[in-house]
């Protein structure tokens, strides 16, 4: 398993649509992988394979409950039901790095995907984990959770990365 580096923005690569992932073999499943080391190297409780410059329809998520390493995998998700109460976490982004905000989403939501070893599921997720999955999924469109925010916090936060951007020095 490989760590990768996970792309921040503002790169054009977060804004595109990731394609469906054809069939879940080997090629699929080392990617997972590495998403979940990457994932957990960054601390991070999701990631989409978009974030580290794979435009697929792959999502890794653990919540990481008691401590315990739960990953869950989801080739070419689908939301299949959402729920109309809505529920409000604080979140953040690995691709948007120490920004957050409060961000409504629906409460609850049934998906449907293929799982690490490419068999169809349906999961029934709420609170934290539906959140979760509904930003993750966001990715998968080139939709990022500034994206909700107004005009003016959206474009002050952009700015402020691209300035961290263009003041790191790479050796």
């Amino acid at each position: 398993m490989t760590i990768k580096n996970i792309i921040t923005e503002p790169d054009k690569i977060l804004r595109k649509i990731s394609s469906p992932v054809q069939e879940v073999g080997d090629a699929e499943r080392k990617i997972m992988d590495d998403m979940v080391e990457t994932m957990y190297s960054a601390n991070g409780i999701g990631l989409a394979a978009i974030q580290i410059g794979i435009p697929k329809r792959i999502i890794v998520i653990d919540l990481k409950i008691e401590n315990k390493k739960n990953p869950l995998f989801f080739v070419n998700p689908v939301i299949k039901n959402k729920d109309n109460l809505k529920s409000t976490y604080e979140e953040g982004c690995l691709s948007v790095p120490n920004q957050f905000a409060e961000i409504d989403r629906p409460k609850k939501c049934d998906v449907e995907y293929l799982d690490y070893n490419g068999e169809k599921k349906i999961l029934k997720a709420e609170g934290l984990l539906a959140t979760c999955i509904q930003h993750e999924m966001d990715h998968l469109e080139g939709i990022l959770f500034i994206d909700y925010l107004s005009k003016l916090k959206k474009s002050m936060i952009i700015k402020k990365l691209s300035k961290s951007k263009s003041t790191r020095i790479v050796v």
